[in-house]
């Protein structure tokens, strides 16, 4: 019998972006600024290594580096979720436990997928999340975006909440994120322990009408999901409906424009870091977008813009 929890993470979760130096090689003196950055400005927990952190442009000794120095510094402030995506379920497992033992609160997992053809039937996605789930003590959540390009059904995902011990979190990126989360929460009962959602929060509102408890964004302004999120949470509904309006041109413009290079854009801009640039072969952003995120911003006043000054 599966062991049923209250909800142990809720809130804003946003995604830490890596950050380099101009000739591509790892920055941590930024990394820990960009992490305490995050945490003065409301961060209720943290997510590392997901792809917003550029973690396919990272050997697996940066990523064991990475998790290791973040969880250090962060120190318990925060409850921190490490993304530990893999295609082999041996690997993915042996990461999974690694990140456990170094103290992650959650591991975040894609369904295994490798290139624009490798996929996996709906009974291996269900054995592979089971050998994760047998090699560590902590909750997985199912990052289920369309980067993966497998089809995760509502029915999939609760029945692995039901029958799988540790999975019990879901990011739900699709299109139609609010109905999906319904149809989740419906199917899946009090073994969908977070139903959350992402992709930048650009659905965050309807995605709360829906019965998301967290939501995991992009790492430039906490402080303004808070106020969406703390304002709904406390049974504010038009006061979160009024944040989110203003806070939306921000947030679309990230999604829509930036994707994820608006963090480091934003966290260089408020001298939070040394370098926005992303590792190549990723481009970089163009001058007129990023002047026109910094602008967007400006007229919100967000934390990151003044943190560092």
């Amino acid at each position: 019998m599966k062991t049923i929890h209250s909800r142990r993470y809720r809130g804003v979760f946003p995604v830490v972006p890596t950050t380099f130096k101009e000739d591509g090689s790892l920055d941590l003196e930024s990394q820990k600024r960009c992490v305490d950055f995050m945490i003065d400005a409301g961060s209720n927990g943290l997510a590392i290594l997901a792809n917003f952190s550029e973690q396919f442009a990272l050997s697996d000794d940066e990523r064991e580096k990475l998790t290791g120095m973040i969880l250090s510094h962060v120190a318990g402030r925060v409850p921190v979720i490490v993304t530990t995506t893999h295609y082999g379920s041996q690997v993915c497992a042996q990461r999974s436990r690694r990140a456990a033992e170094a103290g992650a609160a959650m591991v975040m997992v894609m369904p295994p997928y490798h290139g624009a053809t490798i996929r996996a039937s709906e009974e291996r996605i269900h054995e592979f999340y089971s050998a994760v789930s047998d090699a560590i003590r902590i909750p997985i959540m199912i990052q289920d975006a369309p980067v993966s390009g497998t089809a995760l059904s509502a029915a999939l995902l609760a029945r692995m909440a039901r029958e799988i011990e540790q999975v019990s979190y879901f990011k739900i990126e699709t299109a139609g994120a609010a109905s999906k989360l319904r149809e989740l929460i419906r199917l899946g009962g009090d073994a969908i322990e977070g139903p959350w959602d992402g992709e930048e929060g650009i659905t965050l509102q309807q995605d709360l009408e829906a019965g998301a408890t967290g939501t995991m964004t992009g790492g430039g302004y906490p402080d303004g999901f808070r106020l969406i999120v703390d304002a709904f949470a406390a049974g504010r509904r038009e006061e979160a409906f009024e944040h989110y309006r203003r806070w939306l041109p921000l947030i679309n413009f990230e999604n829509r424009q930036c994707g994820l290079l608006a963090a480091k854009a934003l966290m260089k801009e408020g001298g939070v870091i040394a370098c926005d640039a992303p590792r190549h072969p990723f481009p970089p952003m163009n001058p007129a977008v990023r002047a026109g995120l910094i602008e967007n911003a400006r007229r919100l006043d967000p934390i990151v813009l003044r943190w560092g000054r």
